[in-house]
């Protein structure tokens, strides 16, 4: 039993004994490093016999543990001694010995003195520290110690050589690309894989992502261009790659008219085609659900990415890229789609809908071409039913905002932004979306589908919007948020009683496993049932939330380095709210919001020209300046 004052070693700390209670005994230890100049701080602990073992014979005070702990080693300081004792006991053949015995071989007669030969003695390449129930050490044999000395040297080289950098590091004057080894830690915060850093707590930087990804900037480790946004949203900035099974061999109708497939020139999947067979409206949907199967391997990657991310590097596809030339539309014909059939009244209402597995020629087009050709009688139809739906909608209390947009793209490093004009085609191809998203809606339900309905509460519109974008600014702020489930309800923004979203099942994991379901009902095989669509629902919908901020963060990452590439940049912000001296503008040629302090009065919707004032990379900031 130790008594009162006995130096032991607990979780290889020396401590001190200072009491005893409960059976236990009460050890006060110093865990921690002590701060050269700052008073130490001793950890009281109860503890069972077994967990430590007794050091000394001698009896010690704290003030002998705070001198161990306050005073420079010396690593010179016993080395003889320690080679005499290591001579002495190869040469007798002594396997191990403990601790007492060694301090009494060299004759240590304190318990401070105790400390610091243990001290040494861990330090000492000649002996090794015993595993036992009892503090003892094992002399090495030449051989250990050899290998044991030149662990140490390659040891002591890796720590000046660490000393070395961090000095380099502090001056901000590293050697490239050298130097950038010593800084994985610290792109790993940057990235968000990981809290901490052992080089920015060296060096006195808050381990944060923005701190990181400033010290990459400032070292010249990274470029502005390093886009990290991605990675700290758990998003592979890679496209999936696992591939899918071709289409298989079923029975599908073929349909006899022409699909257009309307899109950007840039676009390269797409996944949906419209068409009016003078009788029904079309559109046919990209199949790739007839060989992802729920909770196969495709299936499970897909739930997690949640979306394809776009952003202005290219495509990290939520499916592998091999898949387009199988499922797109229009990329080879015939295409194999899902198609919605759909019947309008004189209103533009759906009457009906049916749900099919088809063949279907498939013409791709751009928005410009159809803007251009909108008289030809096979796309001016196209643009009668658009029309005719959204009329329908905006009686419904449908919500149209037009705010500026811009299509950002890289190239070799070089940002380029350009604005995306808003087209009459572009309006044809989000109305029949919308028809088709309303009728695969209406077919689930009168089919008891459990399905993925899309919703959105009545906004509280004020009844003194501003014009122009003052106005688009307000109303959207007044827009409630979406929210999806099992149950169908109103989309009052989109002015439609029901709703879904099934016509990018390429690119959502939500419409794709609205078409597993489709297909599933169709097929006569079991449905997902209610429960465990929901919990599919709001996994993909994490993922979702996660891919459209980390879109979003690189968006504005672009948005800043082509602000730093182009000093001599200036637009037109256009005030869309007036908060006293400062005004909340939108910058159309960069679809930017911002707030700018005003040297004069201004109004809604007036054009005050900016220029870019400080631009910070890393925390997404940059201050406009009125010129």
């Amino acid at each position: 039993m130790a008594d009162i004052n006995t130096l032991v070693l607990y979780k290889n700390f020396p401590a001190l004994v200072s009491g005893f209670t409960e059976g236990k005994y009460i050890v006060e230890y110093c865990a921690n490093q002590p701060k050269k100049n700052k008073k130490i701080e001793f950890t009281s602990q109860k503890i069972r016999e077994k967990d430590f073992v007794p050091m000394s014979k001698f009896k010690a005070i704290k003030e002998d543990l705070v001198e161990f702990l306050t005073t420079e080693f010396d690593s010179n300081k016993h080395v003889g001694l320690i080679e005499e004792l290591h001579e002495l006991f190869l040469a007798d053949g002594v396997k191990e010995i403990s601790f007492e015995d060694l301090c009494d071989y060299a004759d240590i007669l304190s318990a401070k003195e105790c400390l610091f030969f243990f001290k040494s003695l861990q330090h000492s390449p000649l002996f090794l520290q015993g595993n036992t129930e009892f503090l003892s050490f094992r002399p090495r044999t030449e051989e250990e110690v050899e290998a044991e000395k030149q662990k140490k040297q390659a040891k002591d080289y890796e720590d000046q050589t660490r000393k070395e950098f961090i000095e380099r590091l502090k001056g901000k004057k590293l050697v490239l690309p050298d130097d950038a080894k010593f800084l994985q830690d610290v792109e790993a915060v940057a990235l968000g894989s990981s809290d901490k850093s052992k080089t920015m707590k060296e060096v006195g930087i808050k381990e944060t992502p923005e701190k990181a990804h400033k010290l990459l900037l400032d070292t010249g480790v990274w470029s502005t261009t390093k886009n990290p946004h991605p990675s700290r949203q758990g998003i592979s900035m890679h496209s999936a790659t696992e591939t899918l099974a071709s289409p298989p061999q079923e029975d599908r109708v073929v349909v006899s008219h022409t699909a257009y497939a309307i899109d950007n020139a840039w676009s390269t999947d797409p996944d949906d085609a419209i068409a009016f067979d003078g009788q029904y409206v079309w559109v046919h949907i990209a199949d790739p659900a007839s060989t992802v199967m729920p909770d196969s391997t495709v299936d499970i990657n897909a739930r997690g990415r949640g979306a394809t991310l776009y952003i202005p590097e290219g495509a990290a596809r939520m499916l592998c890229e091999s898949c387009l030339e199988d499922y797109a539309l229009g990329l080879s014909n015939p295409s194999k789609a899902l198609s919605f059939k759909i019947q309008l009244d004189d209103n533009g209402s759906i009457l009906s809908c049916e749900v099919l597995k088809t063949l279907v020629q498939v013409t791709r087009l751009t928005y410009e071409y159809v803007d251009s050709n909108k008289t030809r009688p096979e796309l001016a139809v196209l643009f009668d039913i658009a029309r005719k739906n959204e009329q329908r909608r905006i009686k419904a209390g449908a919500v149209n905002i037009n705010l500026p947009e811009v299509h950002i793209s890289v190239d070799e490093g070089v940002v380029h932004i350009q604005p995306c004009e808003r087209t009459a085609s572009s309006d044809v191809v989000r109305e029949f979306m919308l028809l088709a998203g309303e009728a695969a809606a209406k077919y689930a339900f009168k089919n008891n589908i459990p399905f993925p309905f899309v919703s959105q509460e009545k906004p509280d519109i004020p009844k003194d919007l501003p014009d122009g974008l003052a106005g688009q600014y307000k109303l959207r702020r007044h827009m409630r948020s979406r929210s999806v489930g099992v149950t169908p309800k109103q989309h009052a923004g989109l002015g439609l009683g029901m709703y879904s979203q099934v016509t990018s099942p390429l690119r959502r994991y939500s419409d794709l496993i609205a078409h597993q379901q489709l297909r599933a009902f169709l097929d006569g095989r079991t449905v997902i049932g209610k429960d465990e669509m929901l919990e599919r629902i709001a996994r993909g919908d994490a993922a979702t939330v996660a891919t459209a901020k980390a879109e979003r963060n690189s968006r504005l990452h672009w948005t800043l380095v082509y602000l730093a590439q182009n000093p001599n940049w200036t637009a037109d912000a256009v005030v869309v709210e007036l908060k006293g001296k400062t005004a909340v503008c939108l910058i159309p040629s960069l679809a930017l919001e911002t707030t700018i302090f005003l040297s004069k009065s201004a109004k809604l919707n007036e054009a005050i020209k900016v220029k870019a004032g400080k631009i910070n990379i890393p925390e997404l900031s940059v201050s406009f300046l009125e010129i």
